[in-house]
């Protein structure tokens, strides 16, 4: 797992989670949709479930990137 976070460029990677956190930009991003429905306990639905992490899967393996970097000592 560690060679494929690797693998994948930040170039790629940062404009991929920020386009996926703020998609659709009208009315309303999905993400924020959702984590407002978590909050009011109303996120039930598969489909609401799913649709939130799809949206948040970009920002979560930056994050494991960034971390597998760290430990690394800044390498890769």
């Amino acid at each position: 797992m560690v060679t494929v976070l690797k693998k994948i460029p930040y170039a790629v990677l940062i404009p991929l989670a920020i386009f996926m956190l703020l998609a659709p930009f009208k009315p309303m991003p999905h993400v924020m949709e959702k984590l407002i429905m978590l909050r009011q306990g109303a996120l039930s639905k598969p489909l609401d479930i799913f649709d939130l992490f799809y949206h948040l899967a970009p920002l979560v393996i930056l994050i494991l990137k960034v971390s597998v970097r760290r430990r690394a000592g800044g390498k890769g």
